[in-house]
């Protein structure tokens, strides 16, 4: 196959640009003249560029939906690094611009408009780099996962008491030996494995068995040519000697790794010129070899420990560091709410004084408008009336008097106290 690292239909690639690329690929091979260019193109002078050089010749309306594409995918991208910058700067994390650049290895961002020959380059390049990377990525993802669960099982081991933990470790070996006690597992892409596939999922006679008539009945979408999808179809018969999703024992996240496991080997003993697809040639020539004859045993996953010793200590460590800063991070966010209600409380009591203000000016002014009013009065109620009235009348506006000066003073007490503890918080 000429297509890149094996780009040919829709298969989803697991790229976080495989929309763009698969887009890409189906409106160029719409170009005769580029689809020809491509059937008739080396790997190696793809992964050069020579074929990019070809987008100059493409159709018009080619060419501007291709623009359209690009545009789209620039406007994902954006979109998508804003997010994770508003998401990282909100939570005081420092953006890996590294990272977010990254994200834009697969076009030229620096023209968004238009789809250029080095757009076409670098999608090619960067899709064949990514690809080789992916099983990695998903190998050390599953190395991840079984730290993960080995530590989630030490800690749980740990609130346990004696009895209850000696208990938990023997179900859990009982667990191990019956997930390893399983039907023997044909070595993937041996004739044995696939005589298997060829009598219990397509019916016909072992004895019968023909290559040639096997790989046309698994190539399910008749391209010539086996996709990792169409391989890792063919292991699955294997797979169900081993993985039973209704059993406690077995787990289908592993099921998943033994997969892949598969499908790399065969890929490495059968794919020669490394485009991520089997040929009907590159089959049969690996048919003819005493590896498909006489094979090796196949080690499954049970015999392979994902991590090593060392491995697991790091991971531990990881762990270790990280709670430690989560805990230091709630301790700081703590602090933060300590202060913020010390900061409320003070707000609080400032409020409750100016209402005591408030009111005490209120009751000042109206005592001072009783006092103006009354005194008119009182000048004529004292020529009017006998000594003793004069005298009640006195005693009352003297009285009005007092309390009017004592309102004063308080009042001018409260604001000096107020001054004051402003000042301090101020300082503070």
């Amino acid at each position: 196959s000429t297509h890149p690292k094996g780009l040919r239909r829709g298969r989803d690639t697991g790229l976080h640009y495989d929309r763009y690329l698969r887009e890409v690929i189906d409106f160029l091979e719409k170009d005769q003249h580029f689809r020809e260019k491509l059937h008739n193109t080396d790997m190696e002078d793809i992964k050069q560029g020579k074929l990019a050089k070809e987008l100059d010749f493409v159709s018009h309306h080619v060419r501007t939906k291709l623009d359209e594409l690009k545009r789209q995918e620039v406007n994902r991208l954006r979109t998508l690094i804003k997010a994770k910058q508003d998401l990282e700067g909100g939570n005081d994390i420092a953006v890996d611009h590294q990272a977010l650049l990254k994200q834009f290895e697969h076009l030229n961002h620096m023209n968004p408009h238009t789809f250029e020959v080095e757009d076409l380059d670098r999608l090619i390049k960067s899709a064949t780099k990514d690809l080789e990377n992916y099983d990695k990525e998903r190998h050390e993802d599953f190395k991840k996962y079984e730290m993960m669960k080995e530590h989630d099982r030490q800690e749980h081991l740990k609130t346990l008491d004696e009895g209850e933990r000696k208990k938990e470790e023997e179900h859990y070996e009982e667990m191990r030996k019956k997930h390893a006690d399983h039907p023997k597992v044909n070595h993937p892409g041996s004739q044995n494995q696939l005589k298997e596939v060829w009598e219990e999922a397509d019916g016909l006679d072992p004895d019968d068995f023909d290559p040639k008539t096997f790989f046309n009945l698994h190539d399910t979408n008749g391209d010539g040519f086996f996709d990792e999808q169409e391989l890792e179809a063919l292991f699955t018969k294997e797979l169900e000697k081993i993985y039973d999703p209704t059993n406690e024992e077995d787990d289908m996240v592993e099921m998943e790794e033994e997969r892949l496991r598969m499908r790399e080997h065969v890929m490495n003993e059968v794919d020669s010129n490394k485009d991520r697809l089997v040929s009907m040639d590159e089959f049969l020539v690996a048919t003819k070899k005493k590896e498909f004859l006489e094979p090796d045993s196949w080690e499954t996953l049970e015999q392979n420990q994902a991590y090593t010793d060392e491995e697991m200590k790091e991971f531990e460590e990881h762990l270790a560091q990280q709670e430690q800063d989560l805990s230091q991070r709630a301790d700081d966010l703590q602090k933060q709410r300590d202060e913020l209600q010390r900061q409320q409380e003070q707000l609080n009591a400032q409020k409750i004084e100016l209402q005591q203000v408030r009111s005490e000016a209120a009751l000042l002014t109206k005592a001072r408008t009783t006092l103006c009013v009354f005194r008119p009065s009182l000048g004529k109620s004292l020529h009017d009336q006998d000594r003793d009235n004069k005298l009640n009348m006195r005693g009352i506006c003297k009285s009005v008097a007092v309390q009017c000066d004592q309102l004063c003073n308080r009042l001018l007490s409260t604001l000096t106290t107020k001054v004051s503890f402003q000042k301090s918080s101020s300082t503070a």
